[in-house]
């Protein structure tokens, strides 16, 4: 996936998200807010914040181990259920329901929410089977794409990642950004002509700054 256009002529931005992430649901709303004005394809991939974690789970703190083997693995396992037996095409749709439930409505990523977001998306309800299964089907698959995104970026970072085209056609990835609350009008598109800017640039790889607000879903 390297290059500067899609098979549709659009441009590209391959987006790796956790369905679990607040942080990763703001950024893919920005994605799609850009989309409404600009000729951009997004196209979606699965990460998982239990894989990335996993071999540092010693190192973190109780209540975050607590939340990944408690809430992560659920709604993963059941969206990487999805796109292995019904393609990728449901990957958008089922996260924007699963988003919507577990960030904008407040119900967390409950069996429930998985769910009725798997009924909203048009997807068989059997699916939710998938959520408890420990010995995973598709584990590899899931892996697999995690590998895919986090290996664009290096392992000190988190969701979401998100890939566009640089100067030369080949594909630049960078964590985030990282943003509250999601960006509209023409905000979003500041901040999108800014990510191909930084993209433009050889050799770039960081801004940041210290988080002193929290995941605010009031505009969605």
């Amino acid at each position: 996936m390297s290059e500067t256009t899609a098979p549709s002529g659009r441009t590209p931005v391959d987006f790796w998200f956790d369905p679990l992430c607040p942080w990763a649901w703001m950024t893919s709303r920005w994605v799609l807010e850009v989309e409404k004005a600009r000729d951009i394809e997004i196209r979606w991939h699965i990460m998982s914040l239990a894989v990335l974690n996993e071999d540092k789970i010693d190192e973190l703190p109780e209540e975050y181990r607590d939340m990944l083997a408690t809430k992560a693995w659920k709604p993963v396992r059941v969206v990487t259920a999805a796109w292995q037996k019904h393609g990728a095409d449901v990957l958008g749709p089922l996260y924007t329901a699963l988003g919507t439930r577990f960030h904008n409505n407040g119900e967390g990523p409950t069996t429930e929410a998985i769910a009725a977001a798997l009924k909203e998306a048009g997807l068989p309800a059997d699916l939710i089977e998938y959520a408890d299964q420990d010995d995973f089907e598709f584990d590899a698959q899931l892996r697999a794409s995690h590998r895919e995104g986090i290996e664009k970026v290096g392992q000190e970072v988190g969701t979401p990642v998100i890939a566009v085209p640089g100067p030369d056609g080949q594909e630049i990835a960078f964590f985030g950004p990282v943003v509250t609350p999601t960006p509209q009008g023409d905000d979003a598109l500041r901040l999108w002509d800014g990510t191909l800017a930084v993209a433009s640039v050889p050799g770039f790889y960081e801004i940041k700054r210290t988080r002193t607000k929290g995941p605010d879903f009031s505009n969605l």
